[in-house]
């Protein structure tokens, strides 16, 4: 596997300098944040970020995210223009070099949290979420200070999609992204490029949206939509282990059986309760990492891995859940945990009559 860091670009707080002195670092995810879901991205910023990546050493190995427009997930006349983009946008890429493309189907919000700064026992602060205290949010007026939120839409936006969502169900939602899949998938498969579905995060309905890509049986039906090895997941251990009804080892020997994981997220959280739970070091959580590596390691997953969100800690202040030092500190347990199963698999494999 090769590991890799999200980087937000030349405004990140966390320089590039800095993450390229993590011992183990091979590449950078990253993305043109500023472009607008829908509007296909320009070859020629790409092809700088590039440069500013490799002449740190490292790679430009995934794209994370190109989002899906509202308009597409809602299945509106003007999502043939932003699947058109979206395609444009998959060809810009394949150009430059990079071959995985994450992104997500989660109806207007991005991955959703409702405290940016959860105060845990050692006194490091982390994202969480409790789906009571989502429930009394004011949208517009407060909430879109919670990620994924403001970035996207502004509060008029907000109200406006929302109300949209009133006549989608689950199964209007799953005939929309089986649209698009059918749409962008053979292009992706043409230019060479991986793209990676990122479940929903959490994995369940989050204000009444629907969310459709939850667990096991949601995420198989995905890649059936469309059986194209270019039809594959970004699998997240914090996402789908928010639901402790998630078997994460074995979905990873499930899907990576098949080959279709093409992109990692490696985070641990605390579930406090039903639909409860913060975000925690990467050894300190419920999920057992060092099983989600194994399995990877099983299954003989290649791809990008990153340590994906991390606390605050010490002192550090900047992007929630994107600071330096933690996901740093993440990173290197996850090597550890990936040279102990990697020996481990090899003994096992020699021992074999």
């Amino acid at each position: 596997m090769l590991f890799a860091e999200r980087w937000f670009g030349p405004d990140d707080p966390v320089r590039l300098e800095f993450l390229a002195q993590v011992p183990v670092l091979q590449g950078i995810v990253t993305a043109l944040h500023d472009v607008r879901a829908g509007e296909s991205w320009p070859e020629d910023r790409l092809s700088r970020l590039r440069e500013q990546i490799e002449a740190r050493h490292l790679r430009f190995c995934a794209v994370e995210s190109i989002p899906v427009s509202e308009p597409v997930k809602l299945g509106l006349p003007e999502r043939e223009r932003h699947m058109d983009s979206y395609c444009a946008s998959l060809e810009a890429v394949a150009r430059v070099g990079v071959k995985v493309v994450c992104y997500n189907f989660m109806p207007v919000f991005d991955w959703t949290r409702t405290t940016l700064a959860e105060p845990l026992p050692d006194g490091s602060i982390a994202l969480s979420y409790d789906q009571a205290a989502l429930e009394h949010l004011k949208l517009g007026h407060g909430g879109g200070v919670l990620p994924g939120w403001a970035a996207q839409h502004t509060p008029a936006e907000l109200q406006r999609w929302l109300a949209a969502y009133r006549h989608v169900d689950e199964k209007r939602l799953w005939e929309n992204l089986e649209c698009f899949l059918k749409r962008i998938i053979p292009v992706a498969e043409a230019n060479g490029v991986s793209m990676a579905l990122h479940p929903d995060d959490p994995p369940w309905s989050v204000l009444g949206l629907p969310r459709i890509v939850t667990n096991a049986a949601a995420l198989q039906r995905v890649l059936d939509l469309v059986p194209s090895p270019a039809n594959g997941l970004t699998f997240c251990t914090g996402s789908l282990g928010a639901n402790p009804d998630n078997d994460l080892p074995g979905m990873i020997r499930q899907f990576g059986g098949q080959g279709r994981i093409h992109y990692v997220h490696l985070r641990n959280v605390l579930v406090r309760g039903p639909k409860s739970f913060s975000e925690c070091a990467h050894p300190n959580g419920v999920i057992d990492l060092g099983e989600c590596v194994r399995a990877l390691v099983e299954t003989g997953f290649a791809g990008p891995v990153r340590a994906d969100h991390g606390r605050m800690i010490w002192g550090e202040q900047g992007r929630p859940g994107y600071g330096l030092y933690d996901r740093a500190l993440g990173l290197m347990y996850l090597a550890g945990l990936h040279e102990a199963a990697t020996r481990r698999h090899a003994r096992s494999a020699h021992s074999l009559p």
